[in-house]
């Protein structure tokens, strides 16, 4: 602890990445800051250390190329004064094109930077609910405690907080064969998804599902969307058995010691719909009902169905289809589906133990609880997922704060940089919100003036636009 001083302008809660990011660009603007860790008195069970910023996983912070979307997110936390950035790089070890650290020696040089601060005091103890103090900074990670969890779902709503996660993996726009697939809603308007249940009469003569509520979220959805709500990538009977067979033959990631796998009925990994009978996933996810492939005039035996992931359609994601399968594996079964056999994947597919919020709901521009003024949230809990992207959402709710305490005009980062991608993906609106990572889908595209670029030259082109407008937007702040 960093003596007894007792005032403070904001308190934070939780020595993680996100936490002392915050905390450090806080105290950087001359505002006194209340570290709040319940280590060493009590760990999560993915803890080992009593350090601040204990890495639980591993040790990468991933790609380091300005052409990879994290790299560039990691270039631009160097750029503005990044905590965690600048120790990483400290603190490296040899990983390739990665980024690479020594875990305990970056642990250390966290923990000294915050205990050695001026303007910091660390304050070891549990937090059970929701602190009455404000402003304060909830960054409390994937395993939140259970009594604090409880205080945020009382707080906002039990049914705006999940406690696992189940992501759905992104392909690039560009890297789908487009002249196999074709774009309509199920249930969508027009004379193009009539009558097409005769088409396979021994498929129609199966019961189906009886329609679940989501399906009528999905409908409205669609019928906001039009027929280019989702991509259809069509499926004959052999290919979707051999399909079902792969997912159910894949090699998936064992669960974690501290994970106790609680898999929703609604969120199902892929390959444990698969594993329950093959035709499963057919009068699931894939179900084929009110669609028809306008090549054949007829209703596919199965559709893995993708939806855009951003405004401008350059991801997409893949609908229902949350996996434990290893990463090496998503890659070789995904692209067994027709339109996917290049697709290049921008985020991986995973299912995981985490406490998030359903912040396109819950947060407002300053990552601040609209239901709570003056209670802001970072890192993995506000819905992020990553080393990198934990640390840019402390800087970020940061900065933010800091404005406000100021009385100025919020001034968040571009869209078009990295930074700004964070505050996207946390207010763009999904139909079920999914934390992720950084990917360029929460990156402004590029104008079209710029013309058809391949895809490493166009991630080139965004990333020295990023840079150029970051450096714009500090310079001015």
């Amino acid at each position: 602890m960093n003596g007894a001083e007792s005032q403070h302008d904001v308190v934070v809660v939780g020595g993680g990445l996100a936490g002392c990011e915050a905390a450090y660009q806080l105290a950087q603007r001359g505002l006194r800051v209340r570290l709040v860790e319940m280590k060493p008195h009590k760990r999560t069970p993915a803890q080992t250390s009593d350090r601040l910023a204990e890495l639980v996983c591993s040790n990468s912070l991933r790609g380091a190329a300005l052409s990879n979307a994290v790299g560039l997110l990691k270039e631009e936390l160097r750029r503005v004064g990044s905590l965690a950035l600048r120790c990483a790089d400290e603190t490296s070890v040899p990983a390739g094109g990665a980024l690479a650290v020594d875990r305990e020696r970056f642990a250390e040089a966290m923990t000294r930077e915050i205990e050695a601060h001026p303007r910091i005091t660390v304050e070891h103890r549990e937090v059970t609910e929701i602190p009455a103090e404000r402003p304060v900074i909830l960054a409390t990670g994937p395993l939140t405690s259970d009594a604090l969890a409880a205080s945020l779902a009382a707080a906002v709503g039990a049914e705006h907080l999940a406690y696992y996660d189940a992501i759905a993996p992104i392909v690039s726009a560009d890297s789908i064969d487009w002249s196999r697939v074709w774009k309509q809603s199920r249930y969508g308007k027009g004379g193009a998804v009539r009558g097409d249940r005769a088409a396979q009469p021994e498929r129609a003569a199966q019961p189906e599902r009886a329609a679940q509520p989501e399906d009528a979220a999905e409908r409205r959805d669609d019928a906001e969307a039009g027929d280019e709500a989702y991509v259809n990538c069509p499926f004959d009977e052999a290919q979707y058995k051999a399909f079902v067979q792969a997912l159910v033959a894949s090699d998936k990631v064992e669960a974690r010691a501290f994970e106790e796998v609680r898999y929703f009925e609604g969120c199902l990994p892929c390959e444990v719909m698969a594993a329950r009978g093959e035709q499963t996933l057919a009068f699931g996810p894939m179900k084929p009902v009110g669609l028809t492939d306008p090549r054949t005039g007829r209703r596919p035996y199965a559709v893995l169905q993708l939806r855009p992931e951003d405004e401008a359609a350059t991801a997409y994601n893949l609908v229902g289809f949350q996996t434990r399968m290893k990463y090496a594996e998503q890659l070789r079964v995904f692209r067994m589906v027709p339109g996917l056999e290049e697709a290049e994947f921008l985020r991986m597919g995973s299912v995981h133990r985490n406490t998030f919020v359903d912040a396109p709901a819950l947060l407002g521009p300053a990552m601040e609880l609209r239901a709570l003024p003056g209670v802001h949230l970072a890192g993995q809990i506000s819905g992020v997922e990553g080393y990198v992207e934990s640390a840019a959402a402390g800087f970020v709710c940061a900065i933010l704060l800091a404005q406000q305490l100021r009385n100025e005009p919020l001034r968040p980062p571009p869209p078009t940089t990295a930074l700004g991608g964070i505050l996207t993906h946390l207010g763009r609106k999904q139909p079920t919100y999914q934390p992720s990572n950084i990917t360029w889908a929460h990156i402004a595209p590029l104008d079209p003036a710029h013309g058809k670029l391949r895809k490493r030259a166009r991630y080139e082109v965004m990333a020295e636009r990023a840079l150029r407008d970051l450096d714009a937007w500090w310079a001015a702040g």
